[in-house]
């Protein structure tokens, strides 16, 4: 086991909160190469991002064995292939259309690395099979063009249809969304005007049912910059009324992944720069998670600041880290590699064969382990890693 390094001190409790959830509409927009660039303060990229400017999907150096249900799923009998053979055949509504579909998606864009670019998210429907799978081929790269998020899925959405089952919906099982081989940028969850919704999430926002990433790449996506819970610049995840074990039961995967991975790239938000959650459990596994942001300020009783990297807050929820690198992540308040808040002091975390660095303190972290905030059933677990200043 390795030790923690450069630890300071600073621990001071802080409220964690409320839950939300998201919507989005679901219409069209055309398909477009993107060339590349960073986002400006209001969320629109200026040039787009260039998705061939960014780091490859994953950790080098993770090597962990994944689990049969952390793994890549089976792709070649498709539902629906979006496309035709040539870029121009890949457009936003052909996308959107087969996402409301269900089943199993794939593209035939041409030989070339193409981009699709919305103008408003493509919505997943809970009575279209118990699992959908977006696979881009490595060759695909989804865009919000910096105006819309870019997927979207709620078990308690009415408009999305209830999913079958019983159970209060929003632990329903519902839908399985999987996205592998795959590329997200210029998401936006800002200024989200649906009053059901409490924002986050600029690439993908998942409430009930089940999320896996596998080999995918996430730059530049981007959600509210100030909110006391709102969360996930690339990636909201939230299950409400989590019965107990139902959290650790179903954790996200997400699996030789990148997000952001070069200056420029990061992803933004209020709290959770990359990840951020309420009441779900997590299994991240040779990934990559760097220059991400948590820029909002007052932590849980203002405005946000909370988790650069991942935020996760909740009662009986799991985060495991596996043979993964966390670095370069800011928060202003606390956390700027992991905050980590079990409400009841039931969930524990875990990093096992990883590297955390270069996460500044906040105003507040936990004594002796930089970078993090944690409140848990126990200390955190650390194994086999390094946790550097």
């Amino acid at each position: 086991m390795v030790a923690s390094v450069a630890a300071c001190s600073g621990d001071e409790d802080t409220p964690s909160g409320s839950s939300g959830s998201g919507g989005g509409g679901g219409a069209s927009s055309s398909s477009s190469s993107s060339s590349g660039g960073a986002s400006s303060s209001s969320g629109t990229p200026s040039p787009p991002t260039n998705p061939q400017d960014g780091p490859p999907a994953g950790w080098a150096d993770g090597k962990a064995p994944i689990p049969p249900e952390g793994q890549a799923e089976d792709v070649s009998s498709p539902t629906t292939v979006v496309g035709t053979g040539t870029p121009a055949s890949c457009t936003a509504d052909a996308f959107v259309a087969a996402v409301a579909n269900g089943g199993v998606i794939t593209f035939d864009c041409g030989p070339d690395p193409v981009t699709i670019t919305l103008t408003s998210p493509a919505k997943v429907y809970n009575d279209k099979g118990t699992k959908l799978v977006i696979d881009g081929g490595n060759k695909v790269t989804l865009s919000g063009g910096g105006t819309t998020r870019i997927l979207y899925m709620a078990t308690c959405d009415k408009a999305q249809v209830y999913p079958p089952g019983p159970g209060d919906c929003n632990t329903n099982p519902g839908v399985q969304l999987v996205v592998q081989n795959i590329t997200f940028v210029d998401g936006s969850a800002k200024g989200i005007a649906d009053p059901n919704s409490k924002g986050g999430g600029g690439a993908i926002y998942a409430q009930g049912g089940s999320l896996k990433v596998f080999h995918s790449r996430f730059f530049n996506n981007v959600c509210d910059d100030l909110g006391s819970d709102v969360g996930g610049g690339a990636i909201r995840k939230l299950d409400y009324l989590v019965a107990p074990g139902a959290g650790p039961a179903r954790p996200v995967w997400i699996v030789n992944s990148t997000f952001g991975g070069k200056a420029g790239l990061g992803n933004k938000c209020a709290n959770g720069g990359a990840l951020s959650s309420i009441g779900v459990s997590w299994n991240i596994i040779n990934s990559l998670i760097s220059e991400s942001a948590a820029v909002g300020h007052g932590a849980n009783d203002g405005q946000g600041g909370n988790g650069g990297a991942i935020y996760n807050d909740g009662n009986e929820i799991v985060l495991r880290v596996t043979s993964s690198l966390i670095e370069n992540n800011k928060a202003n308040e606390g956390g700027s590699a992991v905050f980590f808040v079990s409400n009841n002091k039931t969930g524990s975390i875990t990093i096992k064969d990883s590297i955390t660095r270069n996460n500044p303190k906040g105003t507040f972290e936990t004594p002796n382990l930089p970078g993090f905030y944690v409140i848990a059933k126990q200390p955190a677990e650390i194994i086999d890693s390094q946790i550097l200043r």
